[in-house]
């Protein structure tokens, strides 16, 4: 077992849902099992299919899996580093000071595995919010006409060609095509912000745009959203 730090295994694809099951079979020493649509994410409707959790809600959730305000925490996925990247976007937006994701995720663990899950003494992390910048609709509005707003999905989606998930296809007008992974050069100074289908793509898109020294938004709700409202403008040409 890991000492010493809170290892969150929060494995979860849009197709299974949750990770559970992985877990049981093997993971971390010492990690325990969070929900991404339970913790990390508050119930769908209005504020899209992930929405921003309640504080409550995360502080909750946080504190029945070990987590602590002086501890560091390490999150890991099934190796897309999507859930990784909400859970870690998440623990920084409610002021944990140290948090990291392990690159690669599960598969890259060579280590010894264990199937049961740990006893764990509950935490005390409290909630700060508001330590990552974050957007909502009409701030997604905004940037798209004074900064960068990137939409992280594929191209077809991004152009109103298909949309598999949401029932309304296109974009946010002035939103720029950034494909998730994509090798574009944005400029210094500029503000960012970022949004997908639901908001867990694109925190993977801030977690790499941090580590490359640029600080971008979150649309949480992103797509899902922007679309539950009808007055607001929808594209489906390039800006």
């Amino acid at each position: 077992m890991l000492g010493r730090v809170s290892v969150l295994d929060v494995r979860w694809t849009l197709q299974q849902g949750s990770g559970r099951p992985d877990y049981e079979r093997g993971h971390v020493p010492g990690a325990v099992f969070v929900d991404l649509e339970a913790v990390f994410s508050g119930p769908p409707g209005k504020g899209g299919r992930h929405p921003m959790p309640s504080v409550e809600a995360l502080q909750d959730g946080l504190r029945e899996a070990g987590v602590t305000g002086t501890q560091p925490v390490v999150v890991y996925d099934h190796g897309d580093g999507m859930a990784a990247a909400r859970a870690w976007w998440l623990l920084r937006w409610a002021g944990h000071p140290t948090v990291y994701v392990l690159d690669g995720g599960f598969p890259a663990w060579t280590f010894d595995v264990e199937q049961s899950a740990p006893v764990i003494k509950p935490g005390d992390f409290m909630v700060r919010p508001g330590n990552m910048p974050m957007i909502d609709a009409d701030g997604a509005q905004e940037l798209a006409a004074t900064g960068i707003l990137l939409d992280v999905r594929a191209p077809e989606r991004y152009r109103g060609e298909m949309e598999p998930i949401d029932p309304v296809a296109g974009h946010i007008p002035g939103a720029i095509n950034y494909p998730d992974g994509a090798q574009i050069e944005l400029p210094d100074g500029v503000p960012l912000g970022a949004y997908c289908g639901s908001g867990i793509t694109a925190a993977r898109t801030v977690l790499r745009l941090h580590e490359q020294g640029k600080e971008a938004a979150l649309y949480v709700g992103s797509w899902s959203d922007w679309i539950t409202d009808p007055q607001r403008p929808i594209a489906t040409d390039a800006p």
